[in-house]
């Protein structure tokens, strides 16, 4: 029996309902009614021969099957996309020195740019990674290109491409101290993530002490990973052997933003900015 072809048509809309979460706002993304989405989505459910969404009239979510097709959705369209911008896309060349904030990096930065250079070829990245704040000061200074950071609390500089929620994080078997203040291993002074966790220990009148400071958040994971103190990482960049300590003060989250080449100057910046971006949302 020759089995049915997913249509791409379908797929990126099936993907646009799950991550808005609903048929009305899809359909804004896509300059589509919402039944006209809601016949796309059916369209799907019969090639595939499964409900892909639980729906009620507050309420879409995906059912099992539909979490399954999700991942292959995402990789089809992302593989997809490459293809063409390839072939179609208009030659890009050239040299872009960037900057990435060290938070970014577990979040699959070496794929994302190993892509990016398939794609294109032509382009010559040159990538130096470190604190946020160290970046953007050498971005400013015109030794650096671009930069991907966090933005500052309250800032508008930048154009951001996602937020991050940042919690506590420790070994599994790592319990709270009762006759000394907090542990914390933390970057230096300057981090975002470092005042976010001494302000929200401050509000909660929690004792704690910085006991291993280092500038890279592989120091600071191995640190917390020995279970020799409590450190603040985004959500995304979990390495193995640490987890979510709950209980303690919320610590918000942050966006992550594109920063330098406003005017987008560079003929690089805008396929590298819209690349990430797509790829952050496969």
């Amino acid at each position: 029996m020759r089995l049915p072809d997913l249509d791409l048509d379908l797929l990126r809309c099936f993907v646009l309902v799950a991550e808005a979460r609903g048929f009305t706002a899809a359909g804004e993304a896509l300059g589509l009614t919402q039944s006209a989405v809601s016949l796309r989505v059916k369209r799907l459910e019969e090639v595939v021969r499964r409900p892909l969404f639980d729906r009620t009239t507050r309420t879409v979510s995906l059912t099992r099957e539909g979490e399954l097709l999700l991942g292959y959705a995402r990789r089809l369209l992302a593989l997809n996309d490459e293809a063409v911008r390839r072939l179609v896309a208009p030659p890009v060349a050239g040299r872009l020195r960037l900057g990435v904030a060290d938070h970014f990096v577990p979040r699959s930065l070496a794929p994302i740019l190993a892509r990016f250079a398939r794609t294109y070829p032509e382009v010559r990245l040159e990538v130096e990674v470190g604190r946020s704040h160290e970046l953007r000061a050498k971005q400013a200074a015109g030794s650096l290109d671009l930069v991907l950071g966090k933005r500052r609390d309250g800032e508008t500089a930048g154009t951001p491409i996602w937020t991050e929620q940042v919690v506590w994080a420790a070994a599994p078997d790592w319990t709270q101290p009762e006759d000394r203040p907090l542990p914390l291993a933390l970057l230096p002074e300057g981090c975002l993530f470092r005042e976010r966790a001494l302000a929200a220990l401050g509000r909660a009148g929690l004792p704690f002490e910085a006991v291993f400071t280092c500038d890279s958040l592989l120091g600071l994971a191995a640190a917390a990973q020995a279970g020799f103190a409590l450190t603040v990482l985004g959500r995304s960049g979990f390495p193995p052997g640490l987890v979510e300590v709950p209980g303690m003060p919320e610590l918000g989250v942050v966006e992550m933003a594109v920063f330098g080449d406003p005017a987008g100057r560079h003929q690089v910046v805008a396929p590298l900015v819209g690349f990430i971006r797509e790829s952050l949302g496969s």
